[in-house]
């Protein structure tokens, strides 16, 4: 992999992974019609992700960092509440307990995590069906298509009032579900959640916030989990560069990107990028069987 091609790999990952277009399935499309090879698996597209993360990361970071805050807190209640429960049956008190969810943000953090959960247990079982799959036009094309499907929709679905205090955790699981399954090529994560989180009748502006930050632990967790299959993967001083230009890259226009779905959302502009996946969609599952 050249160089050139990990910066063009890195600006189409941020563009992408945020705009509800499938990085996965721009990157895969890449791949396939002008034959890169990054020589180390899926390190090289996890490691973009990364970088799309940093653009989270700096685009929200008033609230992650209130959240980090809250969640800590959480576990300081959790085991102050193990103290009491201890006292009370041994001491004979009758302490009251802390309560864990007490505002919005503790909420927040909760609702991200059991959204985790199924997301987690479909990227352990799902991983080698996905890289497979990354590498057949035809299932990144009909991906395409069905993301075209959800963005047609999320832009005639009725304005919802949730915040998180009003989010339910079974709305969480639930979108967590979606989140796993847009690990496919060609499932825009950003559109599938986002559609996910419109029909469970979130608030726009909030429904595309929770999609960027629920993505942090489902990412850190794919980078974690490939770093542990490294084991042999010998990695080159050009590769090392090639990997953080990339990065960097990727950082930068994604949260151009962010700024951009903000907006997008809340004057209901998904169908131009339905368009766009229908075209894609379809010329690249011509493309598989002509080619």
């Amino acid at each position: 992999m050249s160089l050139l091609e990990a910066i063009l790999m890195g600006v189409i990952q941020g563009v992408t992974e945020f705009l509800p277009v499938s990085s996965s399935g721009h990157l895969a499309l890449f791949k396939i019609l002008f034959g890169v090879e990054t020589e180390t698996g899926m390190l090289f597209d996890v490691l973009l992700h990364l970088g799309t993360l940093l653009a989270v990361f700096a685009a929200f970071y008033k609230d992650i960092f209130h959240m980090i805050g809250e969640g800590f807190a959480i576990l300081g209640d959790f085991f102050k509440n193990v103290l009491i429960f201890a006292g009370n049956a041994f001491g004979k008190r009758d302490d009251p307990y802390h309560k864990l969810i007490d505002n919005s943000y503790r909420k927040f953090v909760m609702l991200v995590i059991v959204s985790t959960i199924p997301t987690g247990i479909i990227g352990i079982v799902a991983s080698d069906v996905v890289e497979a799959a990354s590498e057949i036009l035809l299932v990144t094309g009909c991906c395409l298509i069905l993301t075209s499907v959800l963005l047609f929709l999320s832009d005639r679905i009725a304005d919802g009032m949730k915040t998180p205090r009003n989010v339910t955790y079974s709305n969480a699981f639930f979108i967590g579900i979606c989140q796993g399954l847009a690990t496919l090529p060609g499932l825009s994560r950003s559109g599938t959640t986002i559609t996910a989180c419109l029909f469970s009748k979130f608030n726009r502006k909030f429904a595309v916030k929770y999609s960027f930050i629920m993505s942090i632990p489902a990412i850190l967790g794919a980078v974690v989990l490939e770093l542990t299959d490294l084991k042999g993967v010998e990695i080159t001083t050009s590769d090392i560069g090639c990997y953080v230009a990339g990065v960097l890259c990727a950082a930068v226009v994604g949260y151009l990107a962010i700024k951009t779905m903000l907006v997008v959302v809340r004057q209901k502009k998904f169908t131009i990028f339905s368009v766009y996946c229908l075209l894609v969609g379809i010329v690249s599952v011509v493309g598989h069987f002509i080619a």
